[in-house]
């Protein structure tokens, strides 16, 4: 059992959270709504703290899932950030999609405290936060990994090392360049199906099980075709993914054509209103634009 603290109990958050509490773990929570902290200690149990410098008082791994750069810096940095109690030798496991660049910066001043650091993006959506059943993209050293990978075992599938510090968060980013391809891809093909006066679901038991399929196909195809579109990652993040992806694919020199399209085509389901559906709703911008 280890002293741990978790930063940051959204829909991601909590349920990781949870599983370190049903782990035995001893557990401190914070979440910039107090309330939300006070919530999960009531369901789970353990402490919740005011700050996240009182959270990772005297915890050997601080786990983070906030919302972006800032956030993370917030979290991180300060009076009352958490490297400014936490002890040399304790491990800060970072679980937000954020920037390769904000990851380096915060793998620095952590490392002057002597403080271990490991980027660790997850995929899987909420459901897989939920059932413990998350993808974990890993960078920072070899011990620093080794140490962290236990406790992120408690909800991952697998977890893995990619490299050095930054390493993580750039296979976040090809997670997300394959995503959003995938996801226009089986929009255009359900909205053809329909045009084409096809039945949508015989379609996909005809092609899910041959080269078409994907995880995308077989978790999204029914609710796409009901049309509805509140499971799983929002656009709004999705978009702020896909900004951290198109950034960085200047800085390395990599051309991301169709992922600076469907970027847009995302703006587009924000203009709709949609900036809180999941990213399958790409199929409701093609039927809109028919409308």
């Amino acid at each position: 059992m280890a002293k741990t603290a978790f930063l940051g109990l959204g829909v991601m958050g909590a349920p990781m959270a949870g599983y370190l509490a049903k782990a035995s773990h001893d557990m401190t929570v914070y979440n910039r709504t107090a309330s939300k902290a006070q919530a999960w200690v009531d369901a789970n149990g353990g402490q919740a703290a005011a700050t996240p410098r009182e959270a990772a008082q005297g915890a050997e791994f601080v786990m983070a899932c906030v919302g972006n750069d800032d956030d993370l810096r917030q979290v991180c940095l300060g009076e009352d950030g958490a490297f400014a109690s936490m002890a040399a030798g304790s491990v800060f496991v970072d679980h937000t999609t954020v920037s390769a660049e904000v990851t380096r910066e915060l793998h620095a001043a952590a490392a002057e405290k002597g403080i271990a650091f490991v980027d660790a993006p997850v995929s899987g959506g909420q459901a897989g936060a939920e059932n413990g059943q998350l993808v974990v993209m890993c960078g920072g050293e070899e011990e620093a990994y080794t140490r962290a990978a236990p406790m992120i075992d408690t909800y991952a599938k697998l977890c893995k090392r990619l490299g050095e510090s930054g390493a993580g968060q750039m296979c976040k980013m090809v997670n997300q360049i394959c995503i959003a391809g995938l996801v226009q891809g089986l929009s255009e093909g359900l909205h053809f199906a329909q045009k084409a006066g096809l039945d949508g679901r015989a379609v996909v038991e005809v092609i899910g099980g041959g080269a078409a399929g994907s995880w995308q196909m077989v978790n999204r195809f029914e609710t796409m075709l009901d049309d509805k579109f509140d499971h799983g990652f929002a656009v709004d993040w999705m978009r702020k993914d896909l900004g951290i992806c198109l950034k960085t694919a200047d800085e390395v020199g990599a051309s991301l054509p169709v992922t600076a399209l469907v970027d847009q085509f995302y703006k587009d389901v924000q203009k709709l209103g949609g900036g809180r559906w999941d990213t399958s709703s790409l199929l409701k911008r093609l039927n809109a634009i028919d409308d």
